[in-house]
């Protein structure tokens, strides 16, 4: 299951906007270092085909793609020293896949800001450098721990140490470890470290609904931090985790006319989970019938066998075929064996690519 870690400065809306994920009721107060421990939850990812499918099959129930979101305490100016227990929390986000780093975007005196003036862009860097200064710590580590092993004359050590200080100087120069130029192969080797700054990173900019929002006052401050972002090769979304939150607790049926009413056109949770997915180059393949149907996650440009290997390890050992159709022509054929007749249900090796919204049938030995 995919894991994202929801890091920033105290007070910018990590929790918030977590609770508005998970609709989990964890601390949300407004004073630093309120979230003590990471707190996890486990979000289905919004989809329209899936519920279609569902209705289709009549199925008795319906699964959709999952993302564990772990809630991590705010990270202040010397974390990686040790500042704000920021040593205990960052450990805690080396076990997540990706990084979702909130930054407030609003101006609002009467919610505190740890650095006491609001500059967005500022706030990317603190949190940028802590993260970088425990990477630049961790490969210390390491190279001091594999120096006995390059006087041996380990080749391996040798090479895992050409790709250490190429992250040293990285560091030095005060680049992530994603931009400090290393080969896929050196990666690998480094892997192992599992590198803070090596995580791709999706920047939330929180809004506040009413508020005096950066983004609308026009005095530099957001572009200063769009090309900040665009710099570092990100992006970003936008999200008002506040009003997310307090539309949790409105019946489903009614949230599009609050959100009419309020002006907030489209789902900022449903936006942010699928730029997470886009980051990370993830999709979704549908298998459905009367029981259920679900949506699976796999990587861009995963084979058949591969993506099999999603629902059971069997198909990827003993696959023989896969029975595949896009979502909406199977709805369109109105059944399975309406799509047969048409020709529109196709057959396919273990060298097929599975496309976003594939539902597939999966025959193995």
């Amino acid at each position: 299951m995919l894991k994202i870690g929801i890091v920033g400065l105290p007070n910018v809306g990590k929790s918030t906007l977590f609770n508005a994920l998970t609709k989990a009721s964890v601390p949300a107060e407004n004073y630093p270092f309120c979230t003590i421990d990471p707190s996890v939850g486990i979000v289905g990812v919004p989809d329209e085909r899936l519920t279609a499918l569902a209705k289709f099959s009549e199925s008795k129930q319906a699964i959709p793609a999952a993302i564990e979101f772990v809630d991590i305490a705010g990270l202040v100016k010397g974390a990686a020293d040790g500042e704000g227990l920021g040593n205990q929390f960052l450990a805690n986000i080396r076990e997540t896949d990706a990084i979702l780093q909130v930054v407030r975007f609003f101006d609002d005196v009467n919610v505190h800001h740890v650095e006491g003036t609001i500059e967005p862009y500022k706030d990317i860097e603190i949190i940028n450098l802590e993260l970088a200064l425990a990477d630049a710590e961790q490969v210390r580590k390491r190279r001091d721990k594999i120096a006995s092993d390059i006087k041996r004359g380990s080749k391996e050590a040798v090479a895992e140490d050409a790709a250490l200080a190429k992250l040293a100087q990285g560091f030095a120069e005060g680049k992530l470890a994603l931009h400090a130029g290393l080969l896929d192969e050196e990666k690998g080797l480094v892997a192992s470290l599992n590198l803070l700054t090596m995580k791709p990173i999706l920047y939330a900019l929180n809004r506040k609904n009413g508020g005096h929002n950066i983004d609308e006052l026009a005095d530099g401050r957001a572009d200063r931090a769009y090309k900040l972002i665009d710099a570092l090769g990100s992006r970003y979304v936008f999200v008002d985790a506040a009003m997310e939150r307090e539309l949790n607790d409105v019946a489903e049926e009614d949230r599009a006319g609050f959100r009419q009413e309020l002006e907030i056109f489209e789902d900022g949770l449903s936006l942010l989970i699928r730029a997470a997915y886009d980051m990370l180059g993830l999709i979704s393949f549908f298998t459905t019938g009367h029981d259920e149907s679900r949506a699976w996650t796999i990587r861009r440009g995963s084979t058949a066998p591969v993506a099999g290997a999603a629902i059971h390890n069997d198909f990827l050992d003993k696959f023989i075929r896969a029975e595949v159709i896009e979502w909406r022509k199977l709805l369109d054929a109105g059944s399975y064996a309406a799509a047969r007749e048409k020709g529109l249900l196709r057959t396919e090796g273990k060298e097929y690519v599975v496309a976003d919204g594939d539902v597939i049938i999966f025959l193995h030995g």
